[in-house]
């Protein structure tokens, strides 16, 4: 009896690997393909069938760094000959890089839009992962004259899709004079973000024993010195989790940055799609910028994943 309980055990057990393989597979599937579009020619792109083994090139973020216009004529063999290597890669493909009357090279929007994105998402998560940790440790350890009504409240934020309130935020936005700017992107991503924060750090204070700040007190801490440091490296774990997901939120937004930005605010996200070749769109440049995209966030959740992993499994285990 215990031998076939064995063997159906080890069954199952390769069942479920084979099922995590197959998984695992799907979602890396879009990421590889965007990776390798990335490094592929242009005339590869949109192969049928796709090409999968290929020689990798560098011409894709060239251009995406650069501007560049269709040439009519090829270039001479001395043109060529005295060009840097970069620009070579992008003669290759029938464009020429763009420069003004002094010779200098036209610089494509996309560092001035990666820029923007870092800094209004970094910006965006720290407010709300700090104004939502101060919020939570109010509502877990105070008694709050209807707590019920105004963390519903604070939830129903996040009941509506972004896109419904995007032209009502637009005129009000453009009222004040807050349209194009850093900062009226940032405090829309900070409280579009805030309920999120809230409700989740929350979750991490009720799991904090309350025991370790009375005995801070007793010892003569004030309640401030406790909240700094007994409070906060105990929830270090859910601060870490929350920026994370705030980040990624903030990050990826696409509606609020579409409408409410122009020029000198956009971030990457409505940017990357106008970047197309002359005719037909450049799907290389596109997925260069896309891959170059996504290293931000994969960096950040890499560096907090053991934070990350904790954070998911806190409290998980109740007494």
């Amino acid at each position: 009896m215990a031998a076939v309980r064995t063997s159906s055990e080890i069954g199952f057990n390769r069942v479920a690997i084979v099922a995590v393989l197959l998984v695992t597979i799907i979602f890396l599937a879009p990421i590889y393909w965007i990776a390798s579009t990335a490094f592929k020619p242009r005339n590869l792109a949109t192969t049928i069938p796709p090409t999968v083994v290929f020689q990798p090139e560098i011409s894709p973020f060239v251009k995406l760094f650069t501007k560049r216009s269709q040439m009519r004529n090829p270039p001479s063999p001395e043109e060529y000959a005295a060009a840097p290597w970069w620009e070579r890669v992008v003669f290759d493909g029938g464009e020429k890089i763009v420069r003004d009357g002094k010779g200098q090279v036209q610089w494509s929007g996309y560092p001035s839009r990666f820029m923007n994105s870092l800094i209004i998402a970094i910006t965006s998560t720290v407010l709300a992962v700090g104004m939502g940790t101060f919020t939570a440790y109010g509502f877990s350890r105070f008694k709050v004259k209807g707590e019920a009504d105004l963390l519903f409240f604070i939830l129903s934020t996040r009941m509506l899709p972004p896109v419904v309130v995007a032209i009502p935020m637009f005129l009000m936005y453009r009222a004040v004079g807050l349209n194009d700017s850093h900062l009226g992107l940032i405090i829309l991503y900070t409280a579009f973000n805030l309920s999120f924060s809230v409700w989740l750090m929350k979750g991490f204070m009720d799991e904090i024993p309350k025991e370790y700040e009375e005995a801070a007190l007793v010892d003569g801490y004030t309640r401030m010195e406790a909240f700094f440091k007994i409070v906060l490296p105990e929830a270090a774990t859910g601060i870490a989790a929350t920026a994370v997901f705030c980040f990624i939120t903030a990050w990826n937004e696409y509606a609020f940055a579409l409408i409410m930005t122009n020029r000198r605010a956009q971030t990457a996200p409505p940017f990357i799609p106008s970047q197309v070749g002359a005719g037909l769109p450049d799907w290389t440049v596109i997925a260069a910028g896309t891959f170059l995209f996504l290293l931000p966030v994969a960096i950040f959740t890499f560096l907090l994943r053991n934070h990350l992993l904790r954070g998911m499994s806190f409290g998980a285990i109740r007494k």
